[in-house]
């Protein structure tokens, strides 16, 4: 168990870096204000007008960095500062949102994936660690091959919150790509403002990366732990 406190404990370092090296970079481009003036909201609005997408609603939601495009209700959800703000990491976020709501509008296959795993992913991510645990405890105590599939089990559900995590990947780096190049060819942003935009997303795309890399490290020591008490 000590080597699996000390991977953890690195990749949540790992990941509080990123964090809070990407929460540096916004507040850094957040004062870089939009030549054109815009807030957050009406970038958002223009993206979805420039891409002919109706029916899907720009709204504000309350937090820091909660900014996400809902599939179910089709509305893309800014942070309050997003929303209402005008500079580079407001169009930078407001445009990548857009972009999963372009994604959805074209059917983009790795986003239409990652909506039909939630509901299983909502369930193995809340179960998979109480299974893998009470089944390694049960086969020590009962010396029994029940405890090996109870924790089988609980490593199958991991494995489905794993490579959902990875699925998620593309459809991240994708939004952002979406999101860079129509910001690129419109010519919303001076050539500083979309540097801070540019650099922004890519930060916002490493703590998927680690969030990914965790998950698959957690995966195989567990693997390793149940698959070897089988020997």
């Amino acid at each position: 168990m000590l080597e699996y406190y000390i991977m953890i404990g690195a990749i949540a370092l790992f990941s509080w870096l990123v964090s809070r090296k990407l929460k540096s970079k916004f507040e850094f481009y957040s004062k870089i204000t939009l030549r054109n003036g815009m807030s957050g909201a009406e970038i958002a609005e223009k993206m979805l007008a420039d891409h002919g997408i109706t029916g899907v609603q720009v709204i504000s939601t309350p937090g820091q960095l909660t900014d996400h495009y809902n599939p179910a209700n089709k509305t893309v959800n800014l942070s309050e500062a997003v929303y209402n703000q005008r500079n580079a990491a407001a169009a930078a976020v407001a445009a990548h949102e857009c972009g999963h709501a372009v994604q959805h509008a074209q059917t983009y296959q790795w986003l239409t994936m990652r909506s039909r795993m939630v509901p299983m992913v909502n369930v193995s991510s809340s179960m998979s660690q109480w299974l893998i645990m009470g089944g390694l405890i049960l086969g020590f105590a009962s010396k029994s091959g029940i405890g090996f599939y109870v924790a089988i089990a609980g490593l199958v559900l991991m494995t489905i919150a794993t490579v959902f995590s990875f699925i998620t990947l593309p459809v991240e780096y994708d939004a952002s790509n979406r999101a860079l190049a129509w910001l690129k060819n419109k010519n919303m942003l001076s050539q500083q403002e979309y540097a801070g935009a540019e650099d922004s997303l890519k930060w916002a795309a490493r703590t998927y990366v680690v969030a990914a890399l965790g998950a698959l490290a957690s995966l195989l020591y567990w693997a390793v732990r149940i698959l070897g008490s089988r020997d």
